[in-house]
């Protein structure tokens, strides 16, 4: 059964009403199908879609990331991916099924692919804890994405959340330490680091995954600091103007976009992703292949400095330096000396040991 959102009730009644045209054998006098009425509902649903979902605004974007029957990140990993070999454990508590983390094979190269899993139906979305990740499961992230950075190996993420998970447990396990460390570990990565954000892209627990070379979105994903509920709560003290807290958020991918916060946004069939999943798949694999491609010919520090770069730059286009298009003004200023010291750092202990040497003779002879 399909599941409609509160402002497709239009699109509800007309698809209800193709499915009888398409099926007129349970009412009693038809005994063919009206092809001519059938195209006509249909070209009607279409042009309904099409002014709906063109004049979207950020809360109704907000709904249609969470859809129910939104494809999640196994359903990508599962048909965009080759010999896919599951990896379990964080070798320190245990694992954590809201994340799916793996070896596989795309167009026959290998990468590292990590999917933040939702559920499709109530008991996989209880044992996936709804996609909140666990500190388990960043630590297992991590122990993988060093695993594939000393085997050369392109990390690709599909980020799905509302956030990570906020209970008493995950806190005693060091929540903050594990969001804290993924989000190291994604900056010093010298591979490629490609993360999709494919329906909600929450708080730290998306940026946790979401530290990347290239940050993609989803036409109708979000991206925030924190959901649309809890904004409203904290500035309006009222959980049901979401509306405004959603517009002041600037979390659809157009306005993330704008803001050079995210790189592309990979174009969803008409009404969603969920209405089309062949043609959404098509349009992830292409973008992945691009994005692949792009650092074909990049080495680690390249890699590395164009990551850095990217998350320096963001926030300098409206700001205060004028040339925000130089890297230069990105990079931390060093002296010559400094510079010396830095290639040659074992030289700074033997000069303090020096200095410490020359002030106690100062000292002895002072005294004397």
């Amino acid at each position: 059964m399909k599941n409609y959102l509160n402002f497709e009730s239009e699109i509800k009644n007309l698809e209800i009403e193709l499915d009888k045209l398409k099926d007129p054998y349970n009412q009693e006098g038809l005994s063919e199908v009206d092809t001519q009425n059938i195209s006509k509902v249909q070209k009607e649903i279409d042009s309904r879609l099409k002014d709906i979902y063109s004049n979207l605004d950020p809360w109704q974007t907000t709904l249609v990331a969470r859809h129910e029957d939104r494809p999640k990140a196994k359903y990508f990993i599962d048909n965009l991916f080759e010999d896919f070999i599951a990896l379990s454990g964080d070798r320190f508590y245990g694992e954590d099924q809201s994340v799916i983390c793996g070896f596989a094979k795309f167009e026959n190269k290998s990468v590292l692919v990590i999917g933040q899993e939702k559920g499709e139906d109530l008991e996989t979305r209880i044992e996936r804890n709804f996609g909140m990740m666990r500190p388990e499961g960043y630590r297992k992230t991590i122990r993988l994405m060093k695993l594939a950075n000393k085997f050369k190996i392109p990390v690709i993420s599909f980020v799905d959340t509302p956030g990570a998970y906020p209970g008493v447990g995950a806190e005693e396990r060091g929540q903050a330490e594990a969001i804290a460390r993924s989000i190291e570990c994604c900056m010093e990565l010298t591979v490629p680091n490609i993360s999709i954000i494919i329906g909600e892209g929450g708080s730290g627990g998306a940026i946790a995954l979401a530290s990347s070379n290239k940050v993609i979105m989803l036409e109708n994903a979000i991206y925030s600091v924190i959901s649309p509920e809890g904004c409203a709560t904290i500035l309006w003290r009222d959980p049901k103007k979401t509306l405004e807290a959603s517009k002041a958020m600037k979390l659809s991918s157009k306005d993330l976009y704008d803001l050079k916060i995210i790189d592309e946004i990979i174009t969803e069939p008409l009404g969603g992703a969920h209405r089309d999943k062949d043609l959404i798949l098509d349009n992830v694999r292409s973008s992945i292949r691009k994005n692949l491609d792009f650092f074909l010919n990049m080495d680690e520090e390249e890699i590395l400095t164009q990551r850095k770069n990217k998350f320096l730059s963001i926030g300098r286009n409206q700001g205060f330096i004028s040339n925000s298009k130089s890297s230069d003004n990105l990079l931390m200023k060093t002296n010559i000396i400094d510079k010396f010291f830095n290639k040659f750092s074992y030289l700074k202990k033997y000069l303090i040991y020096f200095l410490l040497l020359v002030i106690l003779i100062v000292i002895f002879f002072v005294s004397l």
